[in-house]
This record gives structure tokens, C-alpha cells and sequence, in this order.
């Protein structure tokens, strides 16, 4: 926007009220103090806004207005001075460093925009329109200002106010230069917007996947008279670039991949039938970088047989082959393009071919084969990124927390790591019996210990069911030791009433004890049951102390001889109870002895799977 538009969008009758407001701007940039003495001050000289700290939005219209135009007049002195739009019109500043009126201009915007006096996207807003008003040498100069600057620009405040603008910017600086003979400047854009966007950008990140269509591979269509090449295998060789610039021209009909494929093998069949040597890659000196770094190859049909004798180019080649092979086979998107298992088995085939004439590359075949592999693998986790939408993985990092008054707490360091185990050792010092204390080791009494499930078991408690003692295993585990030690005879209720009959009766109410309570009979028959295993170790020590000749000839008269529980046999040879006449079948074969028996009793009173009279009869 120029003066006289300027002056147009202010009123024809403002027009020399404008030159003065550029005119205090003329002054303030030559003026060589920093900008936080003058800046602000003249602001407030110009535009008198109603809040000095803060412009309302007609303010900061007025003010952008005003510094484009001034920065376009500037701009044209330059141009018709013959200097750099950056150096016009250099002068000493601070510290001796001289400044031209431009950048001086753009440190006071800058300045301001810092600190939320105008607003944040018009130092952005100028920067665009000087780079649009500069030829390329200028844009290169241009550009080193950002860098210098891009600790400012890059803070998040004020850049989220100018992002796009500075996208814009830069994009439209790298479609201006010449990606051949400007290279280096254009590296370093890309990092500029590499630094201050995240990866997750959906601006740079081509969501779509669109090719870039318009890198045209131009070669010859006529024969020439002349040549020492093959031009049939000429015009297959270069075609097959029209194919590697849009892979996503071979899936929708079948009949271009046919093309491409036979294409292809022409191609790969001429590689493997013409391999290279050391010699020959050594004479090229393929490890010198200069040879290996080309825009585009040359296409002249001339040039073919030197290119194939080229182990750079058969690499460059072979590598695009791999790439569109791995966008054809690209997870989750072709599968309904390559329907045909015959378009998949040609892909699997080539790419072998592919592979094993990149290892039989020379030099170090097997190693670059191995490097662009492991490329290509890493790629995949990049494709998958973009199919599910481009996620942020970036994660914010965690604040620190310091406590309000500013002084930071003073982390308590142990003598040996934690406060538990620098006090157990203190202790020690204290006290060097302290691990051979009585007290030290404390088993609980049985009434203590049972206490919780006694009370648990107390209807009137109203304690619930799943909150009970007994459905903690550990507790259970450790109640029935103590009980094994302490107390057999409540230990010996576990088999009939479970973990509640372990509990001793002194603990339980009067209605519940009777539940728990030993019955006489019950009691009878425990003794007897102890009389008969006594009686059926007898009966194991005396046949171990007899010779196996004399029990062999004593047999029938032990069997006779034999007493049972209460002493008594029958005419029959089977043994009596109590003098009773209830009888008891034989043994079956293979029974085992009294002893083992008992041995294999013991444990069922303890786990609850034996009744007492079922072991009583069983030994009797």
C-alpha cells in the first residue's frame, strides 16, 4: 500500500498529516539509542492512543498502515540508490555495529510486538512485504535478518500470532529460487520451518499423498542418426521415469502395469547382463561426493552407454524401483487397486531381481543394499503416521513446581538412601543387642490372633460376608500354623467345620459355640481311633522284626493269631469291633500295610478330605 492509498483510506484532507506521522518514524530510525528508550514514545506521538500499553484494533490498523507504507519508500530509495535493501542507508548504532534503516525499522516493530504494545502479526506482515518488494540477493539477506531474530520471532506468544504468515512467506521465497543454483538457501528455509513447526504440521505433512507431477523427465523421441546405443532401450530406459514421478498411474488399469513391468524387466535383464567390475567403478571414483550429487542425469541418448557403465546411476535407478514397489504394496490403501494375485507375484518377483542387482552393485553392494533397506523399513512407521490422520506425539514438558515464596527446599539426603533404612541403622548404633531382643520377634496368641474372624462370625457384629477374615488366604494360612502348635484340639475341627471351627470357643458367643462344640460320641471314636492305630503299629514292628522264612510257614497261624481292636477274632478268620457281629469284607489285592495306611490318613485329617469314622474303618 502506498503513501497516496494510505492516504485514501485516511481522507484526501490528511494527506500532509501522514507525511509527518512517517516523518517522526524517519527520525526514530536514525535515532542510534535502543528502541526500548524511544520506541513506545513514539507510538504514542503518532497514532495518541486512548491505552498506551495496549493499541485498540482501528490503532493498530492505522500504525500497520503507516510503517508498510514508510517500509515500501524505504524499499524504492534503495532500489534507485543501487544499494542492498538491508544496507540502505547504514548507520553507527549501539555498540558500533552499523544498521541500515530497514533492519532499524524492523527491530522497533519487533521491539514493540515483543512486548504486546502492537500487535504480534505486524512485524510478520512486513517482513512478508519487504521479501515480495526485494530481488533474490536481497531475499538472502532478508532471510538472515529472520535467522539473527528467530530467538524472538520463535517465542510462542508471539509467533502463534504470525505463523501463518511467516509460512506463507517462506513458501513463497522457496518457489522463487532455483532449486539447482540456490540450493543452500533453500536448505536452510526448510530448517527454519523445521525448527519453529512441529512434526505433526499438517501443512508439510501432504496428506493426500499428491505427487509431484510436473518434474518432467524430458528426452529425445526422434532416432539420431548417429549412435552407438540401442534406442529402442533408449526411449524403455527414460519412459519408465513418467511411472516412477506418479505411481498412483499403475493401479487403476491393468494394462499400464503390464507396460511398466515388461518395461521394467528390459531393463533389469540389461543390468544383469552387462555387471560392473572394481575396476571400472574405481576408474568412475564413485567415493568422490561431487561425482555423486546430480539434480536430474542427462538424457542424451550419447550419454546412455557411459550412464550404464555408471554404478551411481544403476543405484539411483534401482533405489526408485524400490520405492514405487513399496507404494504399491503400502499397508491398508492398494488392496483393492492390485485385486489380481498375478500383479502381486510380479511385484514380489521384481523386487527380488531389484535387490539382488543392488548387492552385486559395486562398491560395497551389500552394505548400501543393507542401508536403503533399513530406510525403507523406517519409512512404513511414517506411512502408517499419515493413514491414521497425523496424531501429535509430541508431549509438553513437565513444570516444575517451586514453592511460592521462591526458595527452593532442600532435598533430604539419607545416609543410607531412604529414611526407613537410615533409621533401622541407627538404631544398631544405639543399641547393638537391638537384633537379638526378645521383643524383637513377637508371635501372637491364639486368642489374639483369632479374634478378628471371631468377631466376624458374631451375627449380632453385622459385619458382611465379603469383608470376613476367612476369605484371606494368607490369614487362613498363618491362623492354622499357629493353631498346629498351639492348639491340636481346635486345629482338629478343620476337618469337620473348616477355618470357623479352628477358632477357639472361649471367643465365640453362646449360640455359636454349641455349633462348634465336640460331641461326646464324637470324642469315643477318636479314641478308638488312636487305640487302632496303636495297635496297627504293633502289628508293622512285629513283622519286620520276624524272619521272612518263619512268616511264610506261620502265615495261617498270624492271620488267626492277629488282634484286632478290641481283641477278638472270629471262627472265620475276620476280625470283630467291639464285639460286635458286623463283619468287614477282605481286603482287596494290592492293599496296602497298617502303617502306610495311617501314613496316608495323617494328611487328610489336616486338608479336611478324610472323616474320622471312614479312617477307622478303614484300619480295622
Amino acid at each position: 500500500m502506498t503513501s497516496l492509498a494510505v492516504a485514501g483510506h485516511l481522507g484526501e484532507g490528511h494527506s500532509e498529516l501522514l507525511l509527518g506521522y512517517m516523518e517522526i518514524f524517519r527520525e526514530a530510525i536514525l535515532n542510534p539509542a535502543p528502541p526500548r528508550d524511544f520506541a513506545l514514545q513514539t507510538v504514542e506521538q503518532v497514532i495518541k492512543p486512548q491505552n498506551p500499553s495496549k493499541l485498540l484494533q482501528d490503532e493498530n490498523q492505522l500504525l500497520e498502515n503507516i510503517l508498510r507504507s514508510l517500509l515500501q519508500e524505504l524499499v524504492s530509495s534503495a532500489a534507485q540508490s543501487g544499494e542492498r535493501v538491508m544496507q540502505y542507508g547504514q548507520s553507527v548504532a549501539e555498540g558500533g555495529a552499523c544498521v541500515g534503516q530497514i533492519p532499524r525499522l524492523l527491530d522497533i516493530v519487533l521491539y514493540l510486538s515483543e512486548r504486546e504494545n502492537i500487535e504480534g502479526g505486524m512485524i510478520f506482515q512486513l517482513l512478508e512485504d519487504l521479501t515480495e518488494m526485494s530481488t533474490m540477493k536481497d531475499c538472502e539477506d532478508i532471510f538472515g535478518y529472520i535467522e539473527c531474530r528467530q530467538d524472538i520471532l520463535g517465542k510462542p506468544e508471539l509467533f502463534a500470532r504470525g505463523k501463518l504468515v511467516m509460512l506463507r512467506t517462506c513458501n513463497q521465497l522457496l518457489r522463487r529460487l532455483s532449486k539447482a543454483n540456490e540450493v543452500v538457501l533453500c536448505g536452510r528455509i526448510i530448517m527454519f520451518l523445521a525448527h519453529f513447526f512441529p512434526l505433526s504440521e499438517r501443512s508439510a505433512v501432504n496428506i493426500k499423498g499428491v505427487f509431484n507431477t510436473s518434474n518432467e523427465t524430458k528426452y529425445e523421441k526422434e532416432a539420431p542418426e548417429i549412435g552407438t546405443i540401442d534406442f529402442n532401450f533408449y526411449k524403455t530406459f527414460w519412459n519408465l521415469q513418467e511411472n516412477f514421478s506418479n505411481p498412483a498411474s499403475l493401479t487403476p488399469v491393468a494394462t499400464k502395469w503390464q507396460k511398466f513391468n515388461s518395461s521394467l524387466l528390459v531393463v533389469l535383464n540389461t543390468f544383469k547382463a552387462q555387471p560392473l567390475n572394481e575396476e571400472e567403478c574405481n576408474t568412475i571414483n564413485v567415493e568422490d561426493e561431487a561425482s555423486n550429487f546430480n539434480i536430474k542425469y542427462l538424457t542424451s541418448s550419447n550419454l546412455m552407454g557411459l550412464e550404464l557403465k555408471d554404478p551411481s546411476f544403476r543405484r539411483h535407478f534401482l533405489v526408485q524401483c524400490l520405492i514405487l514397489f513399496d507404494y504399491l504394496k503400502a499397508p491398508g490403501k492398494n488392496e483393492k487397486d492390485l485385486s489380481t494375485d498375478t500383479i502381486k507375484e510380479e511385484i514380489k518377483s521384481s523386487e527380488e531381481q531389484v535387490k539382488r542387482l543392488l548387492e552385486l552393485t559395486p562398491p560395497g553392494g551389500k552394505e548400501f543394499f543393507q542401508g536403503i533397506e533399513h530406510i525403507l523399513e523406517r519409512e512404513k512407521n511414517w506411512v502408517w503416521w499419515k493413514r491414521d490422520g497425523c496424531p501429535p506425539f509430541e508431549k509438553q514438558p513437565i513444570e516444575r513446581k517451586f514453592p511460592q515464596d521462591g526458595i527452593k527446599k532442600r532435598r533430604i539426603r539419607w545416609r543410607l538412601g531412604n529414611k526407613e533404612l537410615s533409621q533401622l541403622w541407627k538404631w544398631a548404633d544405639q543399641n547393638p543387642n537391638a537384633l537379638t531382643d526378645a521383643q524383637r520377634v513377637c508371635t501372637p496368641s491364639i486368642m489374639d490372633y483369632w479374634k478378628p474372624l471371631a468377631d466376624d462370625m458374631d451375627e449380632s457384629a453385622g459385619i458382611e460376608a465379603e469383608y470376613h477374615h476367612k476369605n484371606n488366604r494368607v490369614y487362613c494360612w498363618k491362623g492354622l500354623r499357629f493353631s498346629a502348635r498351639q492348639d491340636l484340639e481346635g486345629f482338629s475341627r478343620y476337618n469337620e467345620h473348616g477355618i470357623e471351627g479352628v477358632v477357639p470357643l472361649e471367643l465365640l458367643p453362646a449360640d455359636v459355640q454349641s455349633k462348634y462344640q465336640v460331641k461326646p460320641t464324637d470324642r469315643s471314636k477318636r479314641a478308638k481311633k488312636d487305640e487302632t492305630k496303636g495297635s496297627a503299629q504293633q502289628l508293622e514292628d512285629s513283622q519286620i522284626a520276624t524272619p521272612a522264612g518263619e512268616n511264610d510257614a506261620d502265615c495261617g497261624r498270624m492271620d488267626l493269631d492277629t488282634p484286632t481292636a478290641s481283641g477278638k477274632v472270629s471262627p472265620t478268620g475276620k476280625a470283630i469291633v467291639d464285639g460286635s457281629d458286623k463283619q468287614q469284607n477282605p481286603e482287596p489285592d494290592g492293599a496296602l500295610e497298617a502303617g502306610q495306611i495311617e501314613a496316608d490318613a495323617e494328611p487328610g485329617l489336616i486338608d479336611g478330605e478324610a472323616d474320622a469314622d471312614a479312617d477307622l474303618d478303614i484300619v480295622s
